[in-house]
């Protein structure tokens, strides 16, 4: 018996579409994905990415750091010296995820100016519904 009722090891079945869901929304986050851009340029220090990332709060870049950490997409480092030197590093994982999205991000530059531009055009409109 391989622990499933049809007799199916668990590794042999297919991956649930659905779970890709949980792992999108957990690197889809504007904080995941700016953070990952950053850490491909190397290491970073925490303070080093609070000022790269305009915008994250403290809090929220530690939240969002713990959580990449436990999905093996970067790697804390602390070294014990006076004071504490915490380094954070994209995982191989990571830098795979860096390389998918690094064109969703490259897109969202480049069309910046023409998206809030529809957005102005929109809220101008006296038909449009308070956002």
């Amino acid at each position: 018996m391989n622990g499933t009722a049809g007799g199916e090891s668990r590794a042999a079945r297919p991956a649930d579409p659905c779970q890709a869901r949980e792992v999108l929304g957990i690197v889809g986050d504007k904080w995941s994905l700016l953070i990952v851009r950053n850490l491909s340029e190397g290491p970073r220090r925490f303070t080093e990415l609070k000022r790269a990332v305009d915008g994250i709060s403290q809090r929220m870049l530690t939240v969002t750091l713990r959580g990449l950490e436990r999905d093996g997409i970067l790697t804390r480092t602390v070294r014990n010296v006076m004071p504490p030197h915490v380094s954070y590093e994209l995982t191989p994982m990571g830098r795979t995820l860096r390389e998918a999205t690094a064109p969703l991000l490259e897109w969202s530059i480049s069309h910046l100016t023409h998206i809030d531009a529809a957005r102005a055009a929109y809220d101008a409109r006296p038909d449009t519904p308070p956002a």
